[in-house]
């Protein structure tokens, strides 16, 4: 139960984030920017697009790693895009119209999604369409993990950015702060979990070994036929 508490929570920040980038208009991540693209263009919302492109993303990892997706990945797939939209249209976070007030929303956002990260991650119950998708990329294709997200990422960002989704400040902040504040708190959180446990030996950390596509991607039991 602590677990899924903690992976539930994680979720729900991370969405927080989200909401405090978008209301800040300076900028979004790359996938954010390609969602919000896809939202421009259409009559559905971002946080559909979230679920949508989050169901191909773990529908292409599972056909190319022969496994089913663990119930942590479906979770994040549905929860994080319909969370989004909740907190968009309940409006509890307005857009400031000081330019010095969107850019600390935006830093707050920044600092929000990197400790939501950490905090849904860590419980080990399976992490975004996304991560698993670049942990099977670079096991088929034998490259580096960095190197498979920052194609991807670079790729989603120009393709959101045609589509009008905005590219600003924020999204370089994202690009360059969201990996080392993620390692931290994944640090942070594996350790207050492993506490609450009672463990007294800590859980792998990803951020020291190598990465696994069992392991961190929220996929398990190989599809059979």
């Amino acid at each position: 139960m602590i677990r899924w508490g903690a992976f539930m929570v994680g979720i729900w920040v991370m969405a927080l984030g989200i909401v405090m980038m978008i209301q800040a208009e300076m900028g979004l991540a790359p996938w954010d920017v390609f969602h919000m693209g896809l939202a421009n263009i259409s009559p559905l919302t971002v946080g559909m697009w979230l679920q949508i492109v989050g169901f191909i993303l773990v529908s292409l990892a599972s056909l190319l790693s022969k496994k089913l997706p663990g119930p942590g990945a479906v979770l994040n797939m549905i929860l994080v895009g319909f969370f989004v939209d909740l907190l968009l249209g309940a409006g509890w976070i307005p857009t400031p119209d000081p330019i010095w007030a969107k850019i600390v929303l935006l830093l707050v956002g920044l600092l929000v999604m990197g400790i939501g990260n950490g905090l849904y991650i860590a419980p080990r119950l399976g992490a975004g369409p996304r991560d698993g998708l670049v942990i099977v990329l670079s096991e088929r294709l034998s490259q580096p993990i960095r190197r498979v997200r920052a194609v991807m990422e670079i790729s989603v960002l120009i393709m959101g950015w045609l589509l009008g989704g905005p590219v600003f400040i924020g999204t370089l902040l994202f690009s360059v702060s969201i990996g080392p504040m993620m390692q931290t708190s994944i640090q942070f959180w594996e350790r207050q979990i492993d506490q609450w446990l009672g463990r007294g030996v800590p859980v792998e950390n990803i951020n020291q070994r190598t990465l696994r596509s069992y392991h961190h991607d929220g996929f398990s039991g190989k599809i059979r036929g």
